[in-house]
């Protein structure tokens, strides 16, 4: 059973590992290898360790557990950019959980928090050029492609990434209530 709750400070080391090593698994195109090997880790739980123990006012942090195990976590940031809207700034699901529904479980979670904090704002990520995975995921979620941005990386890369957007945060909630419909009635037939 998937359980999503708020993050704790216990749960940095979870958070920093599988943010760690969804990177290496991604983003080895256009991180260092170097980067990755030595420096990604420590990196990551310095972000976590801040984000964790002197959260923004308009920060979410939710993680995914199976049966009390950690699987998986997102981040939000309420109205996080004047255009945009409420960033989904990360999400990352275990490998061995993907496919559970655990990624949709979180979404749904971000996007109802969305809703009850900020409303009037539309909700977006930025998914690097390179992960053509997670494009498939969002798209399937319903987000759309609606720009190009450039970020530049630790390793002092410049990388192109596309910004995807629900519009609002609604829409999300209302195109995963349509796939758990679909699901329901493809598995009665």
């Amino acid at each position: 059973m998937i359980t999503i709750r708020e993050a704790c400070l216990g749960d940095l080391s979870n958070i920093a590992s599988l943010h760690a090593q969804s990177w290496r698994d991604n983003y080895n195109e256009v991180l260092s290898a170097d980067y990755l090997d030595k420096k990604v880790f420590t990196e990551r739980e310095a972000v976590w360790t801040e984000r964790l123990t002197q959260p923004q006012n308009n920060q979410l942090v939710l993680v995914a557990e199976i049966d009390d195990v950690f699987c998986g976590f997102i981040c939000v940031l309420g109205a996080n950019h004047p255009k945009y809207g409420t960033i989904i700034d990360n999400l990352h699901v275990k490998a061995a959980s993907k496919g559970q529904g655990t990624g949709s479980r979180l979404l749904a979670a971000a996007a109802s928090w969305s809703i009850a904090n900020y409303r009037d704002h539309d909700l977006y990520l930025e998914v690097l050029a390179c992960n053509s995975k997670a494009m498939g995921f969002y798209q399937a979620k319903g987000a759309s492609n609606i720009a190009t941005a450039y970020w530049n990386t630790s390793c002092g890369n410049k990388v192109k990434e596309f910004i995807y957007s629900w519009g609002t945060p609604e829409n999300l909630v209302k195109e995963l209530a349509r796939k758990v419909t679909e699901n329901a009635s493809s598995k009665n037939q």
